[in-house]
Formats: structure tokens, C-alpha cells, sequence
């Protein structure tokens, strides 16, 4: 019997090995197991993981991910021809789990299939909620949590502005961001001293998604690639993601109510708050049209924003600030630059930005080094098509390794060193010659909508951070820089980090 089956395996992984070269599919390591086909290649973290299969196969490889095809592209060229050249034939994403448990059954934005439902979705994003006009307007929201967090981090005895203290900045970022998000979105924040205007109970209820989302970002749900596991009906991890949207419905379904109270309220302070936020522009739009705009398609824009607009900044501004701690003459150079450009008698604002290049420089560089997502999205093709000269089936994952390209000898010139001089003198996010090497939002139909509102947020907080504070390591280490992946590339450790006003800052400071 033994034997038998053993017969069985040797078959059927050489007819899998051949069949591969007949349909001229790219390469694929051999060999393709039953049941898990490559799953037994792959290890923690995954784009390192397959960053060593494309170093040993080429940019374009073919995987087996239990039941489903994926596409592994690792270069510029393989990137374009997909995200451009293929961009409609990749515009899906795969029905994942999360998709059809968080995202409304495939019907948000992050995970509608591409048509009419989703390019609307998508025009709302950013023609109505994200658009230069809009985060305008919302400007000031922004500026009052960077100096909420400026004020956070100021000595706690005032008459002693040489005190040195030690600072969760991963916590101080993930509150700044979620404040941020939550004004935007419904008018109130959830995080520091000034949550008065918020309910209590709603306040721990929100607290509690934002901890079991993190919680669960970072698990992985087998069943999307071995379909057979759902015989054993619905797992642990299906209940938890299950009991988690339901929370996150409530919420969200409060603060629509509480919006649609205001529209009914004559107190126009009441009616002019409303009016500023992200809900209450989408309640005008489902006055005119009630049953497309109904509450769940609210919910689902404003879940996707929340999820996609805070971890994500938070994250970069952590790696961009341990960066800094690491290499001082670069937080030096960022110094003098801000000094110049914007001076002591100010706080920097977010209309300084553009006036900042080396800043940028050094945004875009944390970028490339510590993508928030190294893999970018995952897409899915909805026809059969050509990637560099290989067939690639109908129905094919596509795994574009943004990590891989960024941390590429071949493309970049000593890849593992910070160096945001590399950016000098380009525009990295628009200039062609980073425009597939270079992609920290993705490129195409379904890039991030959210990159103006996230080099604002990250741009505004990092630039005020160097420029009220002189900043120290604990200790004489380097700031640890060990990676894991949760909802993003996250840092292993929690950056802590000492700070103590600058000497020519103190007397601005003083009046926050």
C-alpha cells in the first residue's frame, strides 16, 4: 500500500512538472506537492521568503499555494506588464476570507471585484472624500493632532526643559493617526485627554476593534488555500473575524445615527460640524440617491479608510523616526533644512511640505526600505494573459514582491544603507524612472487613493518631530530594526526613544 502511494505522489508531481512546460507557464520550483503544492517552500516573513525563490528562478515564478495559482513578479519590467500593460486583467482581487467577512461580502472598495459598483466606490474615494479640496478642508484636524502630540512629548515639569524622558512613539503615532482618522470620518476622537465629547462605552468599544483588528491582521487563514478544511465547518479564526465585524458594524452604525440626529437638529453648530466630516459628506450623497447609498455602503468607505489610513502612516513614522535614531547626521541635515525653510517662530504645517524636499527624501527612502505593504495588495486575473512572454491562467493571484524591487542590487545601489540622497532631485512618486521601481502605493486602477492623505499625515508629524526636538537611542545600541508583518510591515520591537526640547524651540514650545 505503501508503495503504492508512494507510486502515486512520484506520478502525479512529474505530470504536475510537465504539464507546467506545455502550457508555457513561468517557472516554478520543483517540486509541486499534492494537496499544499509550494506551501512547504515558504516561511516567515513572506516576502523574504519569496524574495530567495526569485533570486533562484527569475523575477516572473509560478507557485502553488494549495488550490490556488499565484504569480510572484520581482521586477520593474514583470511589474509593468501587469499593473499597466495587463492593468484591467489584474484590476480583481482573489475572494479571500477577510474579503467576504470584513468586506461586506466582496462589496467595499479594498475588495470589490472591477466594474461599475467598484469604479464608483473608487470615484467617491477620491473625488468626494480624498481629494486635495477635501483634505484642505480637514487641514486644521490634522495640525491639532500633530501638536497634541508635540505637546505629549514635552517634559512633564514645565520649569525643566532640559529633562530628558523616555517615549512610546509606536503607541503616540497609532493614537495620532487614529485621532486623526476618527475626526475626519465622524468629528470625535478616541485617544488622550480631550475625548469628553465621545461616549464612554463608545470609546472602550472602539478601542477594542482597534485592538482585535491588529490582533488578527497578523494571522492567516489556511482555509483560502485548502478549501477542504472548510468540511470541518467554521474554524476559530472564521468566528473571531465573524464576532469582530459585527463590533465593528455597531460602531460605525452609531455614529451614522448620531449623524443622521444632527441633519435633524436645528442647532447649527451641530449642522456645521456634521457638515465637515467624511460621514456626513456621504449622507448628502445618499439623500439623493437612498437605496445605492444605503447605511451598509457607508459603512464599508468608512472601514476601509479607517483600516487603510492609520496603521499603515503609523508604521512609516516609526521606521522613519528609527531610521533617524540610526543615523544622526541625517536627522542633522532634516534639522537644518526645516530651520532655514520654516524657521523658530512657527510650527511646521503641511503647506510646508513641498518647500521641504530633503524631508521628502527621506519619507520616500523609509518607503523603499520598509514598504507598508511588501507585497503590495494582492490582485487576481480575470482572464488568461501574457507576463514576459508566459502564459498566465484565468483566475491567477498576483503577488507583486514591491520588497524584492526595492531592496534589488541591480536596480538600487547599495540597497541595505539608508540613503535618502538617492531621491534628491526627483520626484520619486511621479519621475518615470521610479515609476515600477519605486511604488509604495501601488500603481493602476487600484492603487492606494490614500497616498496625498498619507504624505501629508506622515510628512506634517515626522518634520515637527525633528524639528521641536533633539533626539537620543536608550542606551548606545542601534535601534533595532527586526520586521515582522501584521496588518503591515511592522517593527518587531516598539521604538522608545529618548527626546528633550531643541534650545531655539523652547519658547515656542512653552505656549502649545
Amino acid at each position: 500500500m505503501f508503495f503504492q502511494i508512494l507510486l502515486f505522489l512520484a506520478f502525479y508531481v512529474i505530470a504536475k512538472h510537465l504539464l507546467s512546460k506545455t502550457r508555457n507557464l513561468p517557472p516554478s520550483p520543483f517540486p509541486t506537492l499534492p494537496i499544499v503544492g509550494h506551501l512547504y517552500l515558504l516561511k516567515k516573513p513572506l516576502h523574504r521568503s519569496l524574495t530567495r525563490l526569485s533570486n533562484r528562478y527569475g523575477p516572473i515564478i509560478h507557485l502553488t499555494f494549495g488550490s490556488r495559482k499565484v504569480l510572484i513578479v520581482s521586477s520593474p519590467c514583470a511589474a509593468e506588464e501587469c499593473l499597466a500593460t495587463n492593468d484591467i486583467i489584474f484590476a480583481n482581487r482573489p475572494r479571500l476570507l477577510i474579503g467576504k467577512l470584513l468586506g461586506y461580502n466582496f462589496t467595499s472598495l479594498a475588495w470589490a471585484p472591477y466594474g461599475d459598483h467598484w469604479r464608483n466606490l473608487r470615484r467617491i474615494s477620491s473625488l468626494q472624500l480624498l481629494s486635495s479640496h477635501r483634505l484642505q478642508t480637514l487641514s486644521r484636524i490634522r495640525t491639532d493632532e500633530v501638536r497634541s502630540l508635540i505637546r505629549r512629548l514635552l517634559p512633564t515639569n514645565n520649569n525643566n526643559q532640559n529633562q530628558t524622558e523616555v517615549h512610546d512613539l509606536k503607541s503616540a503615532f497609532v493614537e495620532l493617526t487614529l485621532n486623526a482618522m476618527m475626526r475626519m470620518i465622524a468629528g470625535t476622537r478616541y485617544y488622550g485627554d480631550s475625548t469628553a465629547e465621545a461616549d464612554k462605552d463608545q470609546v472602550c468599544m472602539f478601542r477594542d476593534i482597534v485592538s482585535e483588528t491588529f490582533r488578527l491582521g497578523s494571522l492567516t487563514y489556511v482555509g483560502d488555500f485548502l478549501p477542504m478544511l472548510r468540511w470541518f465547518g467554521i474554524t476559530g479564526m472564521e468566528k473571531r473575524l465573524i464576532l469582530l465585524q459585527e463590533k465593528r458594524e455597531r460602531f460605525m452604525q452609531s455614529l451614522i445615527e448620531e449623524h443622521k440626529r444632527m441633519g435633524f437638529d436645528a442647532d447649527a453648530e451641530k449642522d456645521k460640524k456634521k457638515k465637515k466630516t467624511m460621514i456626513g459628506v456621504l449622507l448628502d450623497l445618499q439623500e439623493s440617491e437612498p437605496e445605492y447609498y444605503n447605511d451598509e455602503m457607508i459603512r464599508g468607505i468608512m472601514l476601509v479608510l479607517l483600516s487603510g489610513g492609520t496603521d499603515t502612516s503609523a508604521g512609516t513614522m516609526e521606521w522613519a523616526m528609527s531610521l533617524l535614531l540610526n543615523n544622526p547626521e541625517v536627522l542633522k541635515k532634516a534639522q537644518a533644512e526645516i530651520d532655514n525653510r520654516v524657521g523658530h517662530d512657527r510650527l511646521l504645517d503641511e503647506s510646508d511640505l513641498a518647500k521641504l524636499p530633503y524631508l521628502r527624501c527621506i519619507i520616500n527612502e523609509t518607503l523603499r526600505m520598509y514598504p507598508a505593504a511588501p507585497l503590495l495588495v494582492p490582485h487576481e486575473s480575470s482572464e488568461d494573459c501574457q507576463v514576459g512572454g508566459f502564459h498566465v491562467p484565468r483566475g491567477t493571484t498576483l503577488l507583486v514582491n514591491l520588497w524584492g524591487m526595492q531592496y534589488d542590487p541591480s536596480i538600487w545601489e547599495d540597497p541595505t544603507n539608508f540613503k535618502p540622497e538617492r531621491f534628491e532631485g526627483l520626484d520619486g512618486m511621479k519621475d518615470q524612472e521610479f515609476k515600477f521601481r519605486f511604488m509604495p502605493f501601488g500603481s493602476g486602477r487600484r492603487s492606494c487613493p490614500g497616498e496625498g492623505l498619507a504624505m501629508r499625515v506622515v510628512g506634517s508629524a515626522v518634520g515637527a518631530l525633528i524639528q521641536c526636538f533633539e533626539w537620543q537611542r536608550i542606551g548606545e545600541e542601534m535601534v533595532d530594526m527586526d520586521e515582522v508583518v501584521r496588518l503591515t510591515l511592522s517593527k518587531a520591537r516598539p521604538l522608545h526613544a529618548i527626546c528633550r526640547p531643541r534650545p531655539a524651540m523652547v519658547n515656542l514650545l512653552s505656549q502649545l
